[in-house]
């Protein structure tokens, strides 16, 4: 057997090379929150955590049952197809003619996705290279601006808050930049923000994607989680946005089935067929049973849709009212699962980060820090209303505790 001293490059340990895309990828901002919430559960403290927008709730018995009946077939045990079943597909078209009022054909114009942020990510990959720029909106969540990075692509990042300025910004950088954007990422209801739109803002976005050749992703994840009476519009409902571009709905949300991962992109059936040509070669498709019980959800739950919506209002207003007596200034979402709140003073001088931090360890309080969404989100905090209202006064009362004002004169 040879020493230690004669095995070649002993001295040097190997080194992993990884590609330009993994390191162009900042550390996770949100990492050392989540660290800190995994210790405090270990040690047994109740973290009441409002960082991720994750149902808590069951989807709807029949859903369930489906599955389970599906699950006892062993057709549905086999490969599925890439693109989703045909039922699926139909049904996706069926739910948007019904809903919105769009005309979509469901064999070139919708495809099944393993969830809207499968779907998204392997669109950029369809369509972005080194080179091309994607406008995301700011606050931005994640995944919009990273996987443009990972498709090797640039990002500008516009805020989004005032929709008819993002909309004035798209056309000036169009204007001004060459090449001219290839992209535009839309997210309404959006996501850290709330912020919502009517249907004319889509009207001039498609105008405005004719004039200057950029393509339409649209993010609409939250499309069904409206309250006060307000109604999401789609993005393909707009005459001519079947020209430009796509949109991107899931599951996870309005039917409480974020695990099941299943979602979908319908629109252009050139990018569409792009996007099954990305995915033909990455995966086999979702596991049938769950696309045959996604078709039984979208015939037969829209009552658990609405259910839905009501008890996330509810959840809303319990959150608001409890922040408002803390004295918080809060803009009340009109749709989505998140209240994006304005980080009161003196606590607003640590950060989002820092103070998302003392939540966490002096209230056992997990939220998201605005700064985890760009530089437009430092100052507020997102706070996913997912528990029940409850536990949410729990919470309210705990973020009290912490930050009563002999807290803050510790500052």
């Amino acid at each position: 057997m040879r020493s230690e001293s004669e095995i070649p490059f002993a001295d040097n340990p190997f080194s992993i090379p990884v590609a330009d895309r993994v390191t162009r990828l900042p550390p996770y901002l949100f990492g050392k929150i989540n660290k800190l919430k995994y210790e405090k559960r270990v040690a047994g403290v109740d973290v009441i955590d409002l960082g991720m927008g994750n149902p808590t709730d069951p989807p709807d018995p029949l859903i369930q049952q489906k599955l389970a009946e599906a699950l006892a077939d062993p057709k549905n045990h086999r490969y599925s197809v890439s693109n989703g079943i045909e039922n699926l597909r139909r049904e996706v078209a069926k739910r948007y003619w019904k809903r919105y009022g769009a005309r979509l054909d469901p064999d070139n114009e919708v495809i099944a996705t393993i969830g809207s942020k499968e779907g998204f990510s392997h669109m950029c990959l369809a369509l972005m290279g080194p080179g091309d720029t994607a406008i995301v909106p700011s606050p931005t969540f994640p995944i919009h601006t990273y996987a443009c990075v990972l498709a090797a692509g640039n990002v500008i990042a516009l805020d989004v808050r005032d929709p008819e300025k993002f909309l004035q910004n798209v056309a000036y950088t169009c204007e001004h930049l060459y090449p001219k954007p290839k992209v535009v990422i839309v997210n309404f209801p959006h996501n850290p923000s709330s912020t919502v739109v009517e249907a004319d803002f889509y009207v001039d976005l498609v105008k405005l994607a004719k004039k200057y050749g950029f393509l339409v992703m649209s993010d609409f994840a939250y499309a069904d989680i409206c309250f006060d009476g307000y109604q999401a519009p789609s993005f393909l409902a707009t005459p001519g946005a079947l020209d430009v571009g796509v949109e991107f709905t899931s599951m996870s949300k309005s039917y409480s089935m974020a695990g099941w991962r299943i979602g979908f992109c319908c629109g252009n059936p050139e990018m569409v067929r792009a996007l099954g040509t990305i995915k033909g070669y990455y995966d086999y498709g979702i596991f049938q049973g769950i696309q045959i019980a996604a078709i039984v959800a979208m015939r037969h739950c829209d009552a658990a849709v609405e259910s839905v919506a009501k008890e996330y209002e509810g959840r809303r207003d319990t959150l608001c009212d409890g922040l408002e007596r803390l004295g918080w200034d809060i803009d009340r979402p009109k749709a989505g699962m998140f209240v994006w709140a304005k980080i009161p003073e003196p606590w607003a001088q640590m950060g989002s980060i820092d103070f998302a931090m003392k939540l966490v360890e002096e209230a056992g309080v997990a939220v998201s820090p605005g700064r985890g969404f760009g530089e437009d989100g430092e100052g507020y905090l997102r706070l996913a209303i997912v528990e029940n209202s409850q536990r949410l006064r729990q919470a309210v009362r705990e973020i009290g505790r912490c930050t009563r004002p002999e807290a803050a004169r510790a500052l």
